[in-house]
């Protein structure tokens, strides 16, 4: 087909450049992808096998190790690029981790079903698949009674909010801990986006210390302390005991420091009667922008 320009034909006829190549070729490359990638999952799996063997013999403890696991996110946040969405790669990685922990060590996770049952166990299974087995509660509170029973499971809390001081149950130095705050990257509409904690009991070594997580009980609680508060660290507060007592539950960013926190509040007239470290967890990464760069929170 042709159409008359001024003074020449313009050929309007669609054909593919000669350089590109056919729809079978591209399949194939594809059907050569997928099947490299499934060889290297199960390579992953023989080495998984061997890795079991070497820990009965040098290791004890949780199969958890919030360090490593974060240095995996952090690594695959930064080289990621292309047209996989992000979440769709974060997925996939976190459902590869968590599957080969529980053969290493089965598990279980715990979910507080009272701050939004779908949304959930959309976290878990972003965060963990089906083949780990999900324990719905109706509180906080369960949760972490659940994990204190059980050695090797892992628990979700939400992040934001408390119907009660659960966090008072993760004090003492044989109880569970904070082990990270997920989702590991953050953006507006992140498929399984509710900020939650995830507390289990991990191995000693293995914690990471990004930021720090603290039990803070306070006397002469007000809006002032809170705002002032709020300024330096996340905090969650619950009302407790006398009319203007508290119990808070602080995550302090490595550049800040918990002195920073209570010399703060004393500021604001606050008394710390007690504080305790009950957990840490990695840096997150935030996506401000479809096609932006993930960058680190700093919380």
């Amino acid at each position: 087909m042709a159409a008359r320009g001024t003074g020449c034909f313009v050929d309007l006829t669609m054909s593919k450049p000669a350089n590109l190549p056919s729809l079978a070729e591209l399949r194939a490359d594809i059907d050569r992808i997928d099947g490299e990638m499934h060889r290297l999952l199960m390579e992953r799996g023989e080495i998984i096998s061997r890795l079991i063997q070497v820990k009965r013999t040098s290791e004890s403890g949780s199969a958890f190790r919030p360090a490593r696991e974060a240095e995996m996110m952090r690594r695959l946040v930064e080289r990621h690029h292309g047209i996989l969405p992000l979440d769709t790669a974060e997925s996939i990685w976190r459902v590869i981790i968590a599957t080969f922990t529980y053969v290493q060590a089965p598990f279980r996770v715990h979910g507080d079903l009272s701050i939004g049952e779908a949304a959930m166990r959309d976290s878990a299974r972003f965060h963990f698949g089906f083949t780990v087995p999900f324990v719905a509660h109706s509180s906080a509170a369960d949760v972490v009674a659940a994990i204190g029973r059980a050695q090797g499971d892992l628990g979700l809390v939400s992040a934001t909010a408390g119907g009660s001081a659960w966090w008072s149950a993760l004090e003492g130095d044989d109880a569970p801990k904070i082990i990270a705050r997920l989702p590991f990257v953050e953006r507006k509409d992140h498929p399984a986006g509710l900020p939650v904690f995830a507390i289990a009991r991990p191995h000693p070594d293995a914690v990471v210390s990004d930021v720090a997580v603290w039990t803070l009980k306070v006397s002469g609680w007000s809006a002032k302390a809170a705002r002032t508060a709020a300024s330096i660290a996340e905090l969650i507060a619950i009302p407790e005991g006398a009319f203007d007592g508290a119990s808070l539950l602080v995550s302090v960013p490595k550049v800040k420091t918990l002195d920073d926190v209570t010399a703060a509040l004393r500021g604001a007239g606050v008394s710390v009667r007690s504080q305790a470290l009950v957990g840490s967890h990695a840096t997150r990464y935030t996506v401000s922008a479809e096609g932006a760069r993930p960058v680190p929170t700093g919380r």
